[in-house]
């Protein structure tokens, strides 16, 4: 089961090991997601100096080259602290854990937990690991130390920070096998429609998962999205949450009719959760309940769906919860992991959570009781969906800050490098119904802006010292169309797709199926004008204006001829500010590793990386040296051939 390379000598000297290290402990940088980090040895006046450190290879591509269109590499490492060894801990695409020396690179232990390779098809995801340290337990003991992992196959592990040796006491051999609670309840599932793709979350002695559920885009009676909870010495479950309510004495139960309680599923938390330890508080970002694109089947608002949802870690009881989209057919999951950073306004500090969605609103929520920071108004919005659809008559507007992506659009908003394919967008847009934000899916097809994710899992980073966030946007328009199932011939419905985007895909247990696509040009760029893809940054200290904003990437690595125009590119992934003054991100398809000025947006930075570094980058300090890393392992849902599976660290010179 585990391949461990322990370099001579490092599980006797973990405990005793004498550098000093500050670093990236948690996905996010720390518990609330802020992706800051308060060191400042690389900064405005030296970023220009750094320089490769050291890269690593997870070789996942050259194990597996078959399956290099299916394996992402979009892992955020984190950096354990001094008393568990000061590794740099990551997983692989196929769920490898992978400890390296944070200075050198050079591995120190690998664990493999074998998952099954499945079909072909098959893709693979891991976004992160989390780390917990038992406060009971001696410093020499075994295991006090944890990295906890959960897999593709729905296994939740736990690991020994200093060798990678399963710890014993912890489920069964190390292990929590989750699959049979989710796939015994659910007939006619693939060993991949659900899966665990981002990092669990720790708070006091719990260890929290949610999950991935792909069935959501075809299937009614969809696979429960509930949370679990367990002891994170023993394995014990402690508590579930499902965001579904299943007990009509549930408040959110008046949203929702009995039937749809008992059968609908969904709802699931696919992102990663934030913990506040100091309140006892986790918060779920909760996606659609299924099927993605129709309700006719789950009347109501549907909450806690497509909210924040904020839980009493100790019982997993709702302490408030807040819906961003109501009664969603728009597959507008809440997608990135919450922020939880103190704002101040007035010289008045607030505790907020800072939520961003797909459509580009942003919602600053009051920590403690999910109270809007900034006003937040029901507005009307079309309701002439498809027969059989009852759509919500208002949604959920933030009144600031401003939408990020564009609102609404219409055939004259068509783009195109030439007037031959900017006429060729123009036509496929007027064929589609055109609109607003919540224009509803049709028969005719539905194309709206924002397209299918202005934010994403990426995030953004928080300055406390500006007060500013730093948000990556990507502006693609998207086309959903709805069609009777019983009108589609056969050789249609089994065309090739890759996850939700092909042909029209059956909803079982609906009268439909559905397509979704993005509206490009006959040269394969999106159909509206540039930038598709920007960096921005807000001040919500004021009055959350734009303080500055600049398209991200250039077209370089996408087109036949290497034009590198700075129309910015399609984005996944997210940014890091330190308190140098800097925001580093990769993000962007071009391969390419940028800092930025926190003050002005001014790129003071960039070098190549190996392939595109779609995610969060990382920043420590160890023995006084400052090091920044990424992973530059490109995206399988972006089309790219240039798909890798390298961490790459840059310093300052010795």
């Amino acid at each position: 089961m585990m391949r461990r390379l322990l370099q001579p000598g490092f599980a006797f000297v973990l405990l005793t090991f004498s550098a000093q290290a500050s670093g990236w402990q948690y996905f996010g940088g720390d518990a609330g997601g802020s992706h800051y980090s308060p060191l400042a040895q690389i900064n405005r006046d030296n970023v220009g100096e750094l320089q490769l450190a050291w890269s690593y290879r997870t070789g996942e591509i050259e194990r597996y080259p078959e399956r290099r269109a299916m394996i992402a590499l979009n892992v955020t490492p984190i950096v354990l602290p001094e008393s568990a060894g000061q590794s740099l801990v990551l997983c692989s695409a196929m769920n490898r854990v992978i400890a390296l020396d944070p200075t050198t690179g050079d591995e120190r232990w690998v664990f493999d937990p074998e998952v099954p390779l499945g079909s072909i098809d098959s893709k693979f995801l891991c976004r992160g690991v989390a780390y917990w340290a038992d406060a009971s337990a001696p410093e020499a003991q075994v295991c006090k130390h944890r990295i906890f992992t959960a897999t593709k196959d729905l296994r939740l592990i736990a690991l020994d920070a200093g060798t990678g040796e399963p710890c014993g006491q912890f489920g069964v051999n190390g292990t929590i096998d989750v699959r049979p609670d989710i796939y015994d309840d659910v007939p006619n599932l693939a060993d991949d429609d659900v899966t665990f793709a981002a990092p669990p979350t720790v708070i006091e002695d719990l260890v929290i998962v949610g999950s991935a559920d792909n069935t959501k885009f075809w299937r009614a009676d969809s696979p429960s999205g509930a949370v679990r909870a367990y002891d994170a010495r023993t394995g014990v479950a402690r508590w579930s949450f499902d965001p579904v309510p299943r007990d009509p004495a549930d408040p959110a139960a008046q949203h929702w009719t009995p039937e749809a309680m008992q059968n609908v599923g969904g709802a699931n938390v696919w992102s990663i959760m934030s913990a506040d330890a100091e309140r006892g508080l986790v918060f779920l970002p909760t996606a659609t309940a299924g099927p993605n694109n129709y309700g006719g089947l789950r009347p109501g608002d549907n909450r806690y769906a497509n909210s924040v949802v904020a839980l009493n870690a100790a019982d997993g009881s709702v302490a408030w919860h807040f819906q961003i989209v109501h009664h969603d057919v728009w597959d507008l999951d809440i997608p990135s992991q919450p922020i939880l950073v103190d704002l101040t306004r007035e010289g008045v500090t607030i505790p907020v959570v800072i939520q961003l969605t797909k459509q580009g609103l942003i919602f600053v929520l009051h920590r403690e009781t999910g109270e809007p920071v900034f006003p937040v108004e029901e507005r009307l919005v079309p309701t002439d969906g498809v027969p059989g659809e009852v759509l919500s008559p208002t949604q959920p507007f933030p009144t600031r800050p401003a939408p990020v992506g564009r609102v609404g659009l219409a055939p004259d908003d068509a783009w195109g490098f030439t007037v031959f394919d900017r006429a060729a967008c123009r036509r496929k847009l007027a064929s589609l119904r055109t609109g607003g934000l919540y224009e509803p899916p049709s028969f005719q097809g539905t194309a709206t802006m924002p397209g299918a994710s202005v934010f994403n899992w990426g995030g953004a980073s928080f300055d406390p010292n500006t007060q500013r966030l730093i948000v990556p946007i990507s502006q693609t328009p998207m086309f959903t169309r709805l069609t009777r199932t019983d009108e589609i011939p056969d050789e249609v419905r089994s065309m090739p797709r890759r996850g939700p985007i092909g042909p029209p895909m059956d909803m079982a247990g609906t009268p439909y199926s559905f397509e979704f696509q993005p509206v490009m040009s006959p040269f394969f760029a999106p159909c509206v004008s540039p930038p598709w893809g920007e960096l921005a940054a807000i001040d919500l200290g004021t009055d959350a204006e734009t303080e500055w904003r600049f398209p991200l990437g250039t077209l370089s690595a996408l087109m036949p001829v290497p034009i590198p125009l700075e129309f910015g590119t399609p984005l996944a992934g997210g940014p890091t500010a330190t308190a140098g003054g800097i925001v580093f991100i990769g993000a962007s398809s071009d391969a390419k590793f940028r800092a930025f000025d926190i003050e002005t947006g001014e790129k003071l930075w960039e070098t190549d990386t190996p392939a595109p570094a779609m995610a969060i980058p990382i920043t420590y300090a160890v023995e006084g040296r400052q090091f920044v890393a990424v992973a530059a392992g490109g995206h399988i849902f972006q089309g790219f051939t240039n798909v890798n599976d390298y961490i790459v660290a840059f310093a300052l010179p010795e």
